[in-house]
């Protein structure tokens, strides 16, 4: 039964989803790093919103763990690079809080904009006092988004119906796809030196800290106001505070810190700063969908291997499956099948892909080829397999070709060691995994079970010896294949067998004349 520990208090309707498939689940609230150590070896799954960190001394000690899931967004709780390494899979939801996140932010435009929450307090210390509260239209106004992911999309969605015009910076957006949208994309300068009011949709990583810098705060138009509902640390808090202190920004609305709770005081203190205690998320709605959303994940992927919204392995959702068929069975097979006839790990392994499979995503299948070709040598996940591989010297290489010769499509895994190179090709035919080369030797071959591999010479008797060996032992041959490229010279002989065979058997099978080599693979 596989067992999960669902922490932080994660909604029912979530923890339903993992029990109707008879997951075993613990609950709890928010527990320590100590607390979580002593614990999680116990379980396959750990479950965390935002206030449970996971770190690598956790990771180290969940020696049954397969997935960590995010009930949200960020996963800046996470040792992502200390879960790749154990090989286990870590995945968010990141579409559950969409609207509740891009809600809150057009809330808090609106409430800075309009000096809500000041006029609010005025009036309930007594006071009515109209002229101090002048606010501003955002009708004609200009809002930078910087971050065009799921909520910076929806931010734009409302602004449009606010008759705002939207500038967007992400360099991983199309301009086609932007302006369908209505936003105009430019350069992160661009943003800043143009929008009346920014708003920033970014996780938090090593690429996006502290993006804005002090060059982007001083290129801003006097008067600018800022919104970040998304995370704390893409700008300098105090940076902030400086340029709202000289005038330079007019308001700022912030729901998130780089520290939580928050130590900047002095900023949260000034009349014309709004600020809401990381409530982009919260709401019911979000709560349960992410809820549901991650626990369904998880179920996918331990019962119908579909990852979604994964961190560090590639996405194979039912349209991948559909689409590559078998040929994500095939690449693992072929990896784990290059991995015992090479017998140590080589120089480099390059990935050849041919056919129609060319004009899509080919990310999913190298995953399964490297992870079967790690696993012959030491246990490996289709997680940390590329880190495995890396750690030891092996240099991996990708390829495309449009034609796959007589195949509609064909993958071929090479490896080079000690200057030789031994390759592997393969492709489905109707809808089964097949070898179809073993270095340019033409086969064909079922990539299951048992198989001898003979390199031999293209002499008679060669069939008629393995064929008596095996008959001995009262071992059946389930199919046979030869390939050879010139008559009379070199060629390569592959059996599928109903069972595995011995050393004995394999020895007394290579003391034919002509049989150069004789190899067992088990598949």
């Amino acid at each position: 039964m596989i067992k999960v520990l669902a922490t932080d208090n994660i909604e029912k309707e979530g923890i339903e989803v993992l029990k109707r498939e008879g997951f075993h689940v613990d609950e709890h609230g928010k527990l320590t790093v100590e607390q979580l150590c002593e614990i999680i070896g116990d379980y396959d799954v750990l479950i965390v919103r935002s206030a449970t960190k996971v770190n690598a001394s956790v990771i180290e000690k969940g020696k049954k763990l397969k997935i960590i899931g995010r009930a949200g967004v960020g996963l800046d709780n996470i040792d992502v690079e200390a879960a790749t390494q154990r090989g286990i899979i870590v995945m968010n939801a990141p579409e559950g809080n969409t609207i509740s996140a891009a809600e809150h932010t057009f809330g808090l435009i609106l409430a800075m904009a309009r000096q809500i929450p000041s006029a609010c307090a005025s009036m309930k210390s007594g006071k009515w006092d109209r002229k101090k509260f002048m606010g501003t239209e955002l009708f004609g106004k200009t809002l930078g988004i910087i971050g065009l992911g799921r909520i910076g999309r929806r931010v734009a969605h409302y602004a449009t119906a606010f008759g705002m015009n939207i500038l967007g910076y992400d360099p991983f957006v199309s301009e086609d796809e932007m302006q369908q949208l209505g936003v105009t994309l430019v350069t992160l300068e661009g943003v800043c030196s143009q929008a009346d009011i920014i708003t920033l949709h970014l996780p938090l990583n090593k690429d996006t800290e502290n993006i804005l810098k002090e060059k982007h705060f001083s290129m801003m138009k006097d008067g600018v106001m800022i919104v970040n509902v998304a995370r704390g640390g893409l700008f300098d808090e105090s940076m902030l505070e400086k340029y709202i202190k000289n005038g330079k920004i007019k308001a700022a609305a912030l729901d998130v810190f780089s520290t939580e709770p928050p130590v900047c005081s002095g900023l949260i203190g000034m009349d014309n700063v709004v600020v809401t205690p990381h409530l982009g998320a919260s709401t019911k709605e979000a709560q349960i969908n992410v809820a549901r959303d991650i626990c369904k994940q998880i179920v996918d992927a331990l019962i119908h291997k579909i990852i979604k919204n994964a961190a560090n392995v590639p996405s194979i959702d039912k349209e991948v499956i559909s689409r590559f068929g078998g040929y994500l069975t095939l690449a693992e097979k072929i990896g784990l099948f290059l991995g015992q006839m090479i017998g140590r790990m080589p120089e480099s392994l390059t990935i050849e892909y041919a056919g129609e499979i060319t004009n899509y995503d080919t990310r999913p299948i190298r995953a399964y080829l490297m992870k079967g070709f790690v696993e012959w040598f030491q246990p490996a996940t289709y997680v940390n397999a590329p880190l495995i591989l890396k750690e030891n010297g092996v240099k991996l290489a990708e390829k495309k070709k449009i034609s796959a010769q007589q195949f509609s499509n064909l993958i071929t895994a090479e490896a080079e060691i000690d200057g030789k190179n031994i390759s592997l090709a393969g492709t489905v035919v109707a809808s089964e995994p097949r070898i179809v080369k073993i270095d340019d030797y033409p086969v064909e071959a079922v990539p299951d079970g048992a198989l001898i591999v003979c390199r031999n010479d293209d002499v008679p008797g060669i069939v008629g010896h393995i064929g008596m060996v095996l008959g001995k032992r009262s071992v059946n041959i389930a199919s046979m294949t030869m390939g050879r490229k010139v008559r009379g010279g070199p060629a390569i002989t592959v059996l599928n067998l109903d069972q595995e065979i011995d050393n004995q058997t394999i020895n007394e099978i290579g003391k034919f004349p002509g049989i150069r080599s004789v190899q067992l693979i088990r598949l």
